[in-house]
């Protein structure tokens, strides 16, 4: 109890905004398709999201250092409450392009916040059981939240309005926290030639997970919607990935301790052109099975990127992850831009079909390059790996970072590489 007590404010500020953000993904992508636009316009709404939450991944860290934990995630959220209400005002699509970037950028400052005062509690010791804590809180709410697409709307709104109300009250418990927020730590540049040099599949890996969850979750909502499933259907379709993803990514992880991490990978990206390949077939089998097989599907593709990130992180030095992380959260964001609008031209020939076309496709490139790397490098020795924990692409790093102490009052300051904090 004492290792949940003081991270319960910053758990329920995420299941409420994962549960809120979450469904909006979802609520976008069926209320546009349902007006008729067309998958490469749906794509652009997604791609737009994911260039903001890199454009606001690269800001937030000093919007924090200037007003502090709580001021900057409150702003963030003010920011995204009001941008999610601009889709109630019509449905023009450059505006609501518009919108998903500016939402992006918000979630990037949310999770920036959330994230770095997390670390402020995880120790060495405690680190795995808060991270496991933090990913239960993260996808769970996005599977819940996907319920939200079957509440009845019959003004065009309350959706909207559902989605603003969950972030707004996402503000409560991280403004009465009685925990004072982290030291900021001065973060050394992102070298991205650097982090593709020391891990070629690792990087490369991230960037195909952005390719794969960026198209699925910007377009997996229209393919079941195509497959004429129901709103209740649809958030079960895009729920079960995302449970599977959070339940397959701890074994998955464990067996990569145990074997060579590129032989997980190269078994992910297999099996991930089997599945994908097989959701095209699936569905004349019957909803249950469609169900089934996304879960899979969401199992294999939420399990890469923190594959990557472990494969990585035994090539680096302890001063070396925290700004590779930061790199490999950039590779995941530049696949995610390009995924969905690539998935979509792929869609716009083959139809619902093409989302796991593309997703096999790209997971066929993906394994010939980690058999290929496997040829031209030897695996690290056990005894110079570190053991794998859970991951998420988002914003603002848990792992590999030591707390940086603790302060009075509620703006941060920085503390510098020896310790001593500076204005």
């Amino acid at each position: 109890m004492s290792l949940i007590q003081p991270i319960v404010p910053l758990l329920v500020a995420v299941f409420l905004t994962m549960g809120g953000m979450g469904a909006l993904t979802t609520i976008v992508s069926v209320r546009l398709d349902a007006a008729g636009a067309s998958p490469i316009l749906l794509g652009a709404l997604t791609g737009a999201y994911y260039l903001g939450v890199t454009i606001g991944s690269t800001q937030a860290y000093r919007l924090i250092g200037q007003v502090g934990h709580i001021r900057a995630f409150s702003a963030s959220a003010t920011v995204l409450v009001a941008a999610t209400l601009g889709h109630t005002l019509g449905s023009d699509a450059p505006a609501w392009i518009a919108l998903r970037l500016v939402e992006g950028c918000c979630m990037a400052g949310l999770f920036v916040c959330i994230e770095s005062w997390l670390n402020q509690s995880a120790t060495s010791a405690t680190r795995g059981q808060i991270l496991a804590l933090y990913m239960i809180a993260l996808y769970g709410a996005q599977g819940a939240g996907q319920y939200l697409i079957v509440v009845e709307d019959p003004h065009g709104f309350t959706q909207f309005v559902l989605v603003s109300i969950l972030v707004s009250l996402a503000v409560l418990p991280v403004a009465l926290s009685r925990k004072a927020p982290p030291l900021l730590q001065t973060l050394a540049p992102i070298r991205i030639l650097h982090l593709y040099r020391s891990s070629p599949l690792g990087f490369a890996g991230t960037v195909i997970s952005g390719l794969v969850v960026g198209a699925f979750y910007g377009l997996g909502p229209v393919y079941v919607r195509h497959l004429d499933y129901d709103l209740g259907q649809s958030a079960s379709f895009i729920s079960a990935a995302i449970i599977g993803g959070m339940i397959l990514q701890w074994p998955i992880g464990k067996l990569s301790d145990l074997i060579d991490r590129r032989l997980v990978l190269v078994g992910l990206f297999a099996a991930l052109v089997i599945v994908s390949i097989g959701m095209t077939i699936l569905p004349q089998g019957g909803f249950g099975l469609l169900i089934a097989g996304i879960a899979l599907f969401g199992g294999i593709i939420f399990a890469i990127y923190p594959i990557c990130v472990s494969h990585t992180n035994d090539f680096l030095t302890p001063a070396e992850m925290v700004p590779a992380s930061g790199g490999m959260v950039l590779g995941f964001s530049m696949g995610a831009i390009a995924g969905p609008f690539l998935a979509s031209l792929v869609m716009s020939r083959f139809e619902q079909d093409g989302l796991f076309l593309f997703s096999a496709l790209v997971a066929a490139v993906a394994l010939s390059f980690a058999l290929w790397r496997m040829t031209v490098r030897p695996p690290v020795p056990f005894d110079q790996r570190l053991p794998f924990l859970p991951q998420a692409p988002i914003p603002g790093p848990l792992d590999g970072v030591e707390p940086g102490g603790e302060e009075s009052g509620e703006r941060p300051q920085t503390a510098t590489a020896e310790g001593r904090a500076c204005p």
